[in-house]
Parts: structure tokens; C-alpha cells; sequence
């Protein structure tokens, strides 16, 4: 039994009969009688064990994005149910307003809804549900906590798609069907057509021309049906925080343009997270079906506290790979990992397919950089400095083992990503 605001009020009424009659039967008197209204009022209220609580969720939401719990109660009380009901979640659900007034005769049912906005990705489970039922003088009231699962899982915001349309329409520009000013070609054969003044005459089919009484030429289009393998770090380096999110948050930013982007291409997309082991993996989907089975593969992930395995990495990635392909790595260009795990096995698998590393650049070292206003500052920038330096030596390293390397801020890698896809697609390196 709870008691309510109404039962302590009422208790501090008494302080009138006895300040009239200061005796200490008044006091337990009045006493008794609180504790009378209490149980009496507690008798007549529903009980909470007779309600029927159903719950329905939907299946997924982005991040950042509104959603709805809504709970069916039902009143199997053959007595009125008085009742506050609370719909708990985990606090990164964002459950707004979720404590309910039902007043419900016996038999009938009521929707009740919760709004949710997530604020962390990944599987958002529902807490239990409480019922206070008060009786009708609202003194007290009986309270029962009903086990009710739920599960949102909140995907990752995609917060980089806003950069898919322009890179389509270069993406359009490669494959001809857009006028363009400047001229250029691709490397896959697309069909024969008539020569007409200002082609290129090493485009002349010549046998085509023998075959027909005018001169034809060939046209190109950029590569098709190429593999994509992202391969995305959920080591110990991926948990650094970047801003206000972790590294692998950015990553799977980046990630998921360069899918959609490689899709609408044509090529096939494979996506692997590995550390020392493969946390999830979506390989054999494509079209429409990609997206989503990359969003709902990337929601759970989170970094763990381990040093990656690159050569267990690169063997996953030739166990998947039978021909070349573009291989992208989404890590961190932090000199001490990359020295002691990554460059040992990069060499070989940038001799075997076009190998591109991508990473996450910390906006507080350009921030440090800058700082000179005071002695801590400058000790500040200069070691920001180092860093800064340590990166672009690693970088260089890389490059020279055949890497394409890139280094953007949180916000600039998934388009950077996207516009290096779209350098090798037209050069003909994937």
C-alpha cells in the first residue's frame, strides 16, 4: 500500500482538535482514523494484478527521429479502476511523457501512448510497467510493477545522406547520361555507335567498320559489378570520442554513403566489423534491401576494449574476396596501432586489390593547434602538433605501400569517402 498527498493532508487536519484539546487520546484518535480511511480506501480500489497490459513497438527507428510505445490496458477489475500508470524505458529511449490518468469501468480497454525520442543507437528495451490504483477517496493506493518487454532498436541517423544526391549526379555525369563540358571515358565496354567528327580515333572499331559501310567507335562507361568490401574497426581505437560521439559513429556515417552511393553504381556491396573477431557482417545483399540490412547490422555495434587483429582482418577479407576488388578500412590513423598491426599485412593486400583507409580526424587538435595564449597553450599545441605530424607520417607510409588515405573530420569523411569512390571509378582503379 502507498499513501498519497491527500492522506498526509488529511493528518495534518488533526493538528486543529488538538490544539482545542491537547490530549493525547485526540491525537491517537485521529490517528486511528487516518489509518481507517486509509485501508477502507484501499479495500475499494481495483486491483492492479486484474489489468491486461499488451505492447506494441515498432520495429525500428532512426536516430533523432520520433517514435511510439503504445500500451492496451484493461480493466479485468470487477471494481472501477482509479489508476496512474507509469510506461518505463531505458533513459537513452527518451520516453516523454510517460505517466497516464486512467479512470476505466470493469471490461474496458484504453491506448495509452508514450513517445520516444532515442539518443543513442543501438536495441532501446522497454522497463516494466507500474499500476497504482487508488481507491475512490484517493488516500492510498495498490501497486503492482508488470513485466511487459518491448524492444526499439534505433538505428544509425545517416545524417550523410544529405550528400547523396550531388555525388548521383556525378555518379551520372561518369556514366554519360548527363551533357557534360568535359570529355572523358570509362573503361568498361558499353556499345558501338557512329563515328561523328571530334571522337577519339583510337576509339575506332575497326573490324565494326570493316562489317559496315560507315566508321564505328566504341563507347565506355565506368566499371559495373565491381566488389565493395567495407571493412569497418570496432577495436579499442574506435571508442575515442570525437565531439560528442564515438569514432565509430562517424564511421558507419561514412560507411552507409558509400554504400548507397556504390549500390546506385551497380557494384556490390559487403560490409564486415571486425576486431579480433567478426561482430556483424552483410555480404549477398543488394538493391533496396541494402540499406536497411546495413543500418540494422551497424545499430548494435559497439566498440570493444581490444587491440584490433589485422591479420586475422585481412584473412576474413580474402576468404571473401576471389577476384580484385575495392576494399575500404574504417579505422584510425593513430601511428601505434597502425605500425604494430596494420602495416606489417597491408602491403600484400593493397598488391591484390585497391585498398582505400579512411579515418577520423579529432577537430580539438586543429583547435589546440591555435592555442598560444598562455604557457599551457602553447605545451598544448605543440603536442597537438606532434600528433598532427605522427599522422601524416603513418599517412605517407601508407601511401607508399599503395593505400589511398583518407583523413577528414567527422563531418567531411563520409563525402570524402564518396568523392575518393568516385576518383577511382572514373580512373578505372576498382
Amino acid at each position: 500500500m502507498t499513501i498519497t498527498w491527500r492522506a498526509v493532508a488529511l493528518t495534518a487536519l488533526g493538528l486543529l482538535p488538538v490544539l482545542l484539546v491537547p490530549a493525547s487520546g485526540v491525537v491517537l484518535a485521529w490517528a486511528l482514523l487516518v489509518v481507517v480511511a486509509c485501508v477502507l480506501d484501499v479495500s475499494l480500489a481495483a486491483s492492479p494484478r486484474q489489468v491486461a497490459i499488451q505492447r506494441s513497438v515498432p520495429t525500428s527507428v532512426r536516430l533523432t527521429e520520433g517514435s511510439r510505445s503504445t500500451l492496451v490496458v484493461t480493466n479485468r477489475s470487477p471494481r472501477r479502476l482509479r489508476a496512474l500508470v507509469r510506461d518505463a524505458w531505458q533513459p537513452s529511449a527518451g520516453a516523454v511523457a510517460n505517466r497516464h490518468e486512467v479512470d476505466l469501468p470493469p471490461g474496458e480497454a484504453r491506448r495509452l501512448v508514450t513517445s520516444l525520442v532515442p539518443t543513442r543507437r543501438g536495441d532501446r528495451h522497454a522497463d516494466r510497467v507500474t499500476v497504482r490504483s487508488f481507491g475512490p477517496l484517493r488516500l492510498a493506493a495498490r501497486q503492482v510493477s508488470l513485466e511487459v518487454p518491448g524492444r526499439l532498436r534505433v538505428l544509425p541517423e545517416f545524417a550523410s545522406r544529405r550528400h547523396l544526391p550531388s555525388r548521383l549526379a556525378r555518379l551520372r555525369e561518369l556514366d554519360g547520361r548527363t551533357a557534360v563540358q568535359v570529355r572523358g571515358s570509362g573503361t568498361e565496354f558499353d556499345s558501338l555507335r557512329e563515328y561523328v567528327i571530334g571522337d577519339d580515333v583510337r576509339s575506332i572499331d575497326w573490324r565494326a567498320t570493316a562489317r559496315r559501310s560507315e566508321v564505328v567507335v566504341r563507347t565506355w562507361r565506368p566499371e559495373r559489378d565491381r566488389r565493395v568490401m567495407i571493412v569497418l574497426d570496432t577495436s579499442r581505437t574506435s571508442a575515442a570520442r570525437i565531439g560528442d560521439l564515438p569514432r565509430i559513429d562517424a564511421s558507419m556515417e561514412a560507411a552507409l554513403l558509400l554504400s548507397a552511393l556504390a549500390a546506385r553504381a551497380g557494384d556490390r556491396v559487403d560490409l564486415v566489423a571486425y576486431d579480433r573477431r567478426v561482430r556483424a557482417q552483410v555480404a549477398g545483399t543488394g538493391g533496396p534491401r541494402l540499406l536497411p540490412a546495413l543500418a540494422d547490422a551497424l545499430a548494435p555495434l559497439e566498440p570493444t576494449l581490444v587491440e584490433a587483429d589485422w591479420s586475422g582482418a585481412v584473412s576474413a577479407i580474402r576468404q571473401r574476396l576471389s577476384q580484385r576488388a575495392l576494399v575500404v578500412l574504417l579505422t584510425s590513423l593513430e601511428p601505434a596501432a597502425v605500425e604494430s598491426g596494420l602495416l606489417p599485412v597491408i602491403g600484400p593486400l593493397a598488391h591484390d586489390h585497391t585498398v582505400v583507409l579512411a579515418s577520423v580526424a579529432d577537430p580539438e587538435l586543429a583547435t589546440l593547434r591555435a592555442g598560444r595564449e598562455s604557457s599551457s597553450a602553447v605545451f598544448d599545441a605543440a603536442a597537438a602538433e606532434r600528433v598532427e605530424l605522427e599522422r601524416a607520417a603513418v599517412g605517407v607510409r601508407l601511401r607508399q605501400r599503395g593505400v589511398e588515405v583518407v583523413d577528414a573530420l567527422p563531418d567531411d569523411l563520409a563525402p570524402r569517402l564518396a568523392d575518393t569512390y568516385l576518383a577511382l571509378k572514373a580512373a578505372g582503379r576498382l
